[in-house]
């Protein structure tokens, strides 16, 4: 996972990559620590060409998770196109980020 600290680098990212996904979480989010191996593995294994960035809202970069409206930890956003396409917040499992990837990760190569 890229760590993101910026705004700027965020809009970069976004804009530069045909699919990102953007975890904003933070060191002292046990769910957060817990989760980004998991999204690491799924990503991995599953859609090798999705761009992985993590955020961190409790230390590097508060400022990017409150310009971004992220105020609950963690927050998983999918991105294609440089469109969001679905965010995740708080409470959901891997098999819903798996589902919101499938059909637009199969889409993007036509």
């Amino acid at each position: 996972m890229i760590d993101i600290c910026s705004e700027e680098a965020l809009s970069d990212l976004l804009q530069s990559n045909p699919a990102v996904l953007v975890l904003f979480g933070g060191p002292h989010c046990g769910v957060c620590q817990a989760l980004k191996p998991q999204l690491e593995k799924l990503v991995s294994d599953e859609f090798p060409k999705l761009t992985t960035a993590y955020i961190d809202c409790q230390e590097a970069a508060t400022a990017v998770c409150a310009a971004r409206g992220i105020f609950s930890l963690p927050v998983v956003q999918l991105w294609f196109g440089g469109q969001r396409f679905a965010e995740f917040v708080r409470v959901f499992s891997m098999g819903e980020v798996r589902s919101a990837l499938e059909r637009p990760y199969r889409l993007m190569d036509g």
